[in-house]
């Protein structure tokens, strides 16, 4: 055969997320898509902001000579003093230009920490349920990942944590807002997380470093405020991308944002801009660099998203299923009748309604909905969850 043994093991246990999806399309060419209600990808189904679409209508207007030439590996250096710029401002903390790294979206954020901070062998903490695609990401750069429970509400287990982090531990992957649950840690939580990894690094001898997943920072509901993560701990890489907020999944641009208390702030600032190259993105793309740096203030209407969630939760809670309700993203995470999360997935698409298992995320006995959808899907079924939960009820 000619792919690795692993890649073929692993295409076995691949994302669940994209497997439901491509059921959803071979189910729309099959009955027609009016009848197929798609809650599976997280795929934004608001358009970018007005104002940012006028600001990439004028670059591409209106190009300067050598706007498509590669440009530093870390990415533009007005770009990054924006970034920059912005997150002092949001944030406290005192970034300079060259603390950003600009990459292909958040997952390329990812693999270029990854790959800067860990050794063959070394363990990366992540908080179940989690995005699936972790798993593979900390094993493109050699890692093990260690698996720390959330609580009952999905919340940090400090308890889970301080066992799961051992001597070998270079890093915590966190996601708040998280996906699939919608989650959002506190500040105090975030602060008690700072103070058992100090704790956790005295013992290790090295710094643990803080992967903060972000794409969703910008989507919290009820009048929140996403946590600052750089309050709660000095070694922390923040990650995000525009693919939530401005509504850009297809662009693949985002950036890591090195902490400024970061012990190893100097050669991290090195090592991220080498394995940005080295990994093969080169840089994050040239004309998304330009317009972003005038769009960091930008997002798109959340009300809209809250008001879906509002409308599913109320509706599921009818139906009988139990939710946490979500402090942001665009996810539901509801319990289902029976520990059997497939089976129940099974019965949902009987009456052509898709999601994806909690299995794929590391917590049997749920299913992940997207609500980034229209409200005609969301009300078109309801009555298929009803007659869904009639049968287990």
């Amino acid at each position: 055969m000619a792919i690795s043994k692993k890649i073929e093991t692993f295409m076995t246990k691949a994302s669940w997320i994209r497997k439901m999806f491509e059921e959803g399309i071979r189910l729309k060419n099959e009955v027609g898509e009016e009848k197929v209600f798609d809650f599976t990808l997280g795929n934004p189904i608001l358009e970018p902001p007005e104002e940012y679409q006028e600001i990439l209508r004028k670059y591409i207007a209106e190009p300067t000579p050598g706007s498509h030439r590669y440009m530093p590996n870390a990415g533009y250096p007005a770009t990054r003093l924006k970034v920059a710029d912005y997150l002092k401002k949001t944030t406290g903390t005192p970034l300079e230009a060259g603390d950003i790294i600009m990459t292909c979206g958040a997952g390329g954020a990812m693999n270029v920490s990854l790959k800067a901070l860990l050794d063959p062998g070394d363990e990366v903490v992540v908080i179940a349920p989690f995005f699936p695609e972790y798993r593979f990401y900390i094993d493109n750069h050699g890692g093990c990942m260690v698996i720390a429970e959330s609580a009952d509400d999905f919340d940090l287990d400090l308890a889970a944590l301080k066992a799961a982090i051992g001597g070998r531990t270079k890093a915590i992957i966190l996601n708040s807002p998280n996906n699939p649950t919608g989650k959002m840690y506190t500040a105090e939580r975030l602060r008690e997380l700072g103070d058992l990894l100090g704790e956790k690094e005295q013992e290790a001898g090295h710094p643990i470093t803080i992967l903060s997943d972000e794409p969703y920072r910008k989507i919290v509901f009820d009048g929140k405020k996403t946590p600052s993560i750089f309050d709660a701990h000095a070694n922390t890489i923040l990650i995000t991308s525009h693919s939530k907020d401005i509504g850009l999944p297809g662009e693949r641009i985002g950036f890591a944002a090195i902490s400024a208390q970061h012990q190893d702030r100097s050669i991290l600032r090195e090592a991220m801009t080498f394995t940005n190259r080295t990994l093969g993105y080169v840089n994050a793309p040239a004309l998304f660099q330009r317009t972003v740096a005038l769009a960091q203030d930008m997002s798109v209407p959340v009300a809209v998203y809250q008001n879906l969630r509002d409308l599913f939760c109320v509706g599921l809670n009818e139906a009988g299923l139990r939710i946490s309700k979500p402090d942001g993203a665009f996810y539901l995470f509801p319990k289902t009748p029976g520990e059997d999360d497939m089976a129940f997935i099974r019965d949902l698409q009987k009456e052509y309604i898709l999601a994806v298992p909690g299995s794929g995320f590391g917590r049997p006995g749920h299913i992940r909905l997207s609500y980034c959808v229209t409200e005609k899907e969301i009300r078109g079924s309801l009555p298929g969850f009803r007659r869904v939960m009639q049968k287990y009820n």
